[in-house]
């Protein structure tokens, strides 16, 4: 007769069914957790490459860019990375950018480095800075030779998953009125929505789009250059530190 004080002894097989809800089994040691990490950051990798090569190879416009003026094919441009600490949100690629494959290879972007305080080797750093725009392809022209909006189907499709794959990001710089109604929701004149910064600062930053048609917004508003800019790139340095 057993002793029914006494707990009856468990075999190793006994154990691990006892230990299955997810703790590890005292028989048998723990998984470093350095190996847990590498495994997390392998997954996260792949899951990006995924997510990756299916904007790569996205064509929902390609009917659309058929027809404008410039009748090209889509070639998405991506420049993103998990753990980036600014988020640079454009418009969409411009034909320079269609044909290099690497956003703001253009004076828009000169000028947009300039303002960030940025040189290139930082700013194509896409573990320090990630560019995603409202459209990932060039729109093309229209028959005036205008560049045309980023097709609204884009951001639709992509933006929520690529955003949600970057996680979160210190900085977020909205470039261009598109980038500011994709992001925030507004509907109102790039003016107001600019000139209402010290709202979103430091967390997020809202410009002008630094194109050369919009030299003469920049000659207008002087407040941009003498109020905004120190403190977009006060904020840039000290987020990338």
């Amino acid at each position: 007769m057993s002793d029914p004080a006494r707990p009856s002894k468990q075999t190793p097989t006994q154990i691990g069914a006892a230990m299955s809800d997810g703790r590890p089994s005292p028989d048998m040691p723990a998984q470093p957790q350095h190996t847990h990490d590498q495994q997390g950051q392998a997954g996260q990798e792949a899951s990006v490459n995924r997510l990756e090569q299916r904007l790569a190879g996205c064509r929902l416009c390609a009917e659309r860019f058929a027809k404008t003026e410039t009748a090209h094919s889509p070639a998405p441009v991506l420049w993103f990375r998990p753990g980036a600490r600014i988020l640079i949100a454009g418009q969409a690629p411009g034909l320079r950018v269609h044909t290099s494959g690497k956003p703001f290879t253009d004076p828009s972007g000169d000028r947009l480095r300039t303002w960030l305080g940025l040189d290139e080797a930082v700013f194509y750093d896409r573990d320090r800075v990630a560019i995603v725009p409202a459209a990932f392809c060039f729109p093309g022209y229209d028959a005036r030779g205008a560049d045309l909006p980023p097709p609204r189907i884009c951001g639709e499709t992509w933006h929520d998953a690529v955003m949600a794959h970057l996680g979160d990001i210190p900085l977020k710089i909205l470039v261009g009125g598109h980038a500011h109604r994709l992001h925030l929701g507004l509907k109102g004149p790039v003016t107001a929505a600019v000139k209402d910064w010290h709202r979103y600062a430091p967390a997020i930053f809202l410009l002008p789009h630094p194109s050369w048609r919009n030299t003469g917004w920049i000659s207008r508003n002087p407040w941009f250059e003498a109020e905004i800019l120190p403190a977009l790139r006060q904020t840039v340095s000290a987020t990338l530190r």
